[in-house]
């Protein structure tokens, strides 16, 4: 969003400020339109994420600014390290509550927790086949599908768009004004499919989501937590389905082991997914095709390089190392694809 305008506002001296961490620390390194030495209350919410290291460059500049008298509330849905040596640091006393289960079950019983065994080349056909099945029987219900990269993000949402199913995408990559417009017709219910990376696995509450399928499996269990999260609140029913490839097994038993749920295998129509594997696949094929003619990687090279510049890295340097490893990786796919022919 406009930094002047936000400075603006903050001018006015709001009685609330609601902000991520970079850009109120941002506000505060560029301008002094405004102070934070009144505050009476800090709030943390996702506490778990913001004190697990990636910020704290970010929350130091912010706390610096704080007065040393207010009250802190910290907010998380997982119990993490960081919240512990925080209550261990508090020189103060803690007032601590946690929700608790009867059991020591993570998520919730009216989740209904499976997973589709697929080839990891057939994926995405599978993902179109459970998407299929699951319209056969919920015709209303919005559906969220989670990716682990915006690339991926992007590719998936343009795929399902040419196969027919309407949706929209969520990932760092696009425009604030664009990730707004897109949540505002998901919540709607104007589109009925949401494809996302973690950026929408925190905070967002949609009655209407009655299915979380995980194109590919988060590599930390919390952040499954965080995902599946999105359906069965407040009593509701919701079902979860994972993509899970020969390679996944491992990162499955992660999961089951901290959740201390077992999660069911649900049987995809293979014959199926072989009547629409080679049409997934050229459709798949011609998005990164059109993915290719747009500037998405010119922007993705971007943020990168102002993720090195606050990391305190030469962005030059870093760039050279990418394209370097990215031309290492290419080689090595091709040496492999030509030993197994």
């Amino acid at each position: 969003m406009d930094m002047v305008e936000q400075g603006i506002q903050l001018s006015k001296r709001p009685h609330i400020v609601i902000a991520t961490p970079g850009r109120l620390a941002d506000h505060l390194e560029s301008c002094n339109t405004f102070s934070l030495s009144k505050i009476q209350f800090l709030v943390l919410d996702e506490a778990d994420r913001l004190l697990s290291g990636q910020f704290d460059k970010q929350i130091k500049t912010i706390f610096e600014a704080l007065p040393k008298q207010r009250q802190n509330l910290f907010f998380s849905a997982t119990i993490t390290d960081a919240l512990e040596k925080l209550k261990e640091a508090t020189k103060t006393e803690v007032f601590i509550y946690e929700a608790t289960s009867q059991s020591d079950v993570v998520t919730v019983e009216e989740l209904d927790q499976q997973y589709v065994l697929c080839p990891k080349d057939v994926r995405d056909a599978y993902l179109v086949q459970t998407v299929r099945e699951f319209r056969g029987i919920d015709t209303k219900g919005n559906i969220i599908i989670f990716t682990n990269t915006c690339k991926t993000c992007q590719i998936i949402s343009m795929t399902l768009g040419e196969l027919g199913f309407e949706n929209v995408a969520l990932h760092s990559m696009l425009p604030q004004t664009q990730r707004l417009a897109a949540l505002a017709r998901f919540k709607s219910n104007t589109v009925k499919i949401l494809i996302a990376t973690d950026v929408a696995s925190r905070g967002l509450d949609i009655p209407t989501v009655a299915l979380v399928i995980n194109h590919m499996l988060p590599k930390v269990p919390k952040e499954y937590i965080h995902r599946v999260g999105r359906t069965a609140r407040a009593g509701r029913l919701g079902k979860a389905i994972s993509l899970v490839t020969p390679y996944d097994i491992k990162l499955l038993q992660n999961i089951e082991d901290h959740i201390h749920v077992k999660l069911k295998e649900m049987k995809v129509d293979d014959a199926e997914v072989g009547k629409i594997f080679a049409q997934v696949s050229l459709t798949k094929s011609e998005s990164h095709l059109r993915l290719d003619e747009t500037d998405f990687y010119e922007k993705s090279l971007i943020n990168k390089r102002k993720k090195w510049i606050l990391e305190g890295l030469d962005p030059d340097e870093e760039e050279e190392k990418l394209f370097s490893h990215n031309k290492k990786s290419k080689s090595k796919k091709r040496k492999t694809k030509s030993t197994q022919e």
